[in-house]
């Protein structure tokens, strides 16, 4: 018995060895994924409602301090660090006449978060996706006008991570 429970530790112990743990920084990294949006219409008229648009980011964060619970974000002692911005930011820009890009600062930019990334709370790298969100009304006078954003992440210790920047997608802006 004694010999089964010793090969069953150096198997146990050789399988360990074997699996790769990442070795990612401390401070998150993002990448560029893609950038994708669908409209939504009233089934009545058929008329168009809003554009739903959802950049996709591919992450790694070496300890996986991301993210923020909603009790969290409800305590100003907990959201005070991170100043004028959440735990992510998304800055949106317009394509102006002369083909220049000027920063757009929309209400809805404001103040972003994302839910805990690791629940468990260990410590330890993560990597995957995150799908950050923005939408733009057909109502009132609009125009459609190019749209392009940049992508950040923070994490709990308040490492920033690099910044993205999309393609550029047609959407209605109201003027």
């Amino acid at each position: 018995m004694k010999m089964k429970f010793s090969l069953f530790v150096v198997l146990a112990g050789a399988a360990l060895g074997c699996v790769d743990i990442p070795d990612f920084d401390d401070t998150p990294k993002i990448y560029y994924n893609g950038v994708s949006q669908y409209t939504t219409t009233n089934e009545k008229t058929g008329k168009k409602e809003r554009e739903y648009v959802t950049v996709t980011v591919d992450f790694e964060d070496g300890n996986g301090d991301l993210g923020a619970t909603s009790e969290e974000i409800g305590n100003p002692a907990f959201t005070e660090p991170y100043g004028e911005w959440g735990n992510y930011e998304l800055v949106t820009y317009l394509k102006a006449a002369n083909g220049t890009w000027q920063e757009q600062p929309l209400e809805s930019d404001k103040y972003k978060w994302v839910p805990p990334l690791k629940p468990d709370g260990k410590p330890g790298p993560i990597k995957g996706k995150l799908d950050f969100n923005a939408n733009f009304p057909y109502f009132g006078s609009f125009v459609m006008r190019y749209v392009k954003f940049k992508v950040r992440i923070r994490d709990r210790a308040l490492h920033v991570s690099n910044q993205i920047e999309t393609d550029s997608i047609l959407v209605p802006i109201v003027e």
